[in-house]
């Protein structure tokens, strides 16, 4: 069977798919995340995570990442305003692999997230797909 790759590109409906990335890099973060924006932009429980390690600034910025480019791509799909404490970035365990909670009325998303670092870089890409209309 032969496909012709450009007509399925085409035939996509790209209303229904949206992905975001964000890249931080730690020495600007570290200067700029005070006490103020950490209780304006992370959850208790993201803090919570962050404070668990021996660098928590780097997991600060790996969760910054994740929230910007989560922020980036549902804002592709739906133009209403989403404050960076209302997307979560959630984990089952230490390390695990992230998960996105975000308000109900954005429930009908599946999100990808990948969420790397490497020395003063910080990484996320995310990929969204409506799920309904």
């Amino acid at each position: 069977m032969k496909i012709n790759i450009g007509k399925a590109i085409m035939d996509l409906n790209v209303n229904e798919f949206a992905v975001g990335n964000d890249l931080v890099y730690l020495p600007d973060f570290v200067a700029s995340c005070t006490d103020l924006f950490k209780t304006k932009v992370f959850t208790s429980r993201e803090i919570d995570y962050c404070n668990s390690f021996d660098q928590p600034m780097l997991r600060y910025a790996s969760t910054w990442a994740a929230k910007e480019a989560v922020y980036k791509a549902v804002k592709q799909l739906y133009k209403q305003a989403l404050p960076f404490k209302k997307i979560e970035v959630i984990r089952s365990k230490i390390a695990g692999i992230p998960k996105i909670n975000l308000p109900a009325n954005l429930s009908g998303l599946d999100i990808s997230l990948s969420i790397t670092h490497d020395g003063d870089y910080a990484f996320a890409i995310a990929i969204v797909k409506k799920t309904y209309d």
